[in-house]
């Protein structure tokens, strides 16, 4: 589910940075949860994609419970470093498992409101555990429709089961996953990685073992489990 907040005087963000959503119930109990933002800045507005966890209160409040007109509170901007700018020439490897496509999705968008002949180019390897679970699947799939140089080149892996017909039997991330984009360590991408900690760990660790230097390589990681 993905909200569309107005909030006045809205200081702008980054690509990659978060906020911490505070919710309030009647009766004083209070929730607070972290939230990629999902799009780059424009103007009050802060666009935030949910993801419903079973038995969560405050996502399952957010994408079944609030109505238009309802407030919330908000903190950030937050984060400086798993953040993307337009002016980095280097080009860039996004690597998501699940969820942690957002704070990319955020990146991939302020991408395409750049010059595309200004802007590095981008390659993103997206971990899910089947095809359904691919969140902005139509807007990704335009992206990599789009000309080269404009668009990204795009890489899925499903690690539970496979669309019919796809050259990659489901599994776990693999050292070729992250080459087949077409980025290798000679490339020196800027790399950033978010999902759940074990997965964010191990794609850091295959990136290092292909020969990506590590201060090239940015982490955002969430939760005990992913694909």
């Amino acid at each position: 589910m993905t909200l569309v907040l107005d909030v006045p005087d809205w200081p702008g963000h980054l690509p990659g940075q978060h906020v911490d959503v505070r919710l309030t119930a009647p009766d004083g109990y209070t929730a607070t949860r972290s939230y990629s933002v999902s799009a780059p800045a424009r103007g009050d507005h802060v666009e935030l994609t949910v993801q419903r966890v079973p038995d969560g209160e405050v996502s399952s409040f957010l994408a079944d419970g609030l109505a238009v007109g309802d407030a919330v509170r908000l903190r950030g901007p937050v984060g400086g470093w798993f953040v993307w700018r337009a002016a980095q020439p280097e080009p860039v490897l996004l690597v998501a498992g699940g969820s942690g496509v957002v704070p990319l999705m955020s990146m991939l968008r302020a991408r395409t409101e750049q010059d595309p002949d200004a802007s590095p180019p981008f390659r993103l390897v997206y971990s899910v555990r089947e095809p359904d679970d691919v969140i902005y699947r139509d807007e990704l799939v335009a992206l990599a429709a789009l000309p080269s140089g404009a668009g990204v080149r795009l890489h899925l892996v499903h690690t539970r089961r496979a669309p019919d017909g796809d050259v990659r039997p489901a599994g776990r991330l693999r050292e070729d996953d992250l080459v087949a984009p077409g980025w290798e360590a000679a490339d020196a991408p800027t790399c950033y990685v978010c999902g759940p900690t074990g997965f964010v760990e191990s794609a850091a660790d295959l990136l290092v073992g292909l020969g990506h230097a590590a201060e090239h390589i940015r982490t955002e990681r969430f939760g005990p489990s992913g694909p």
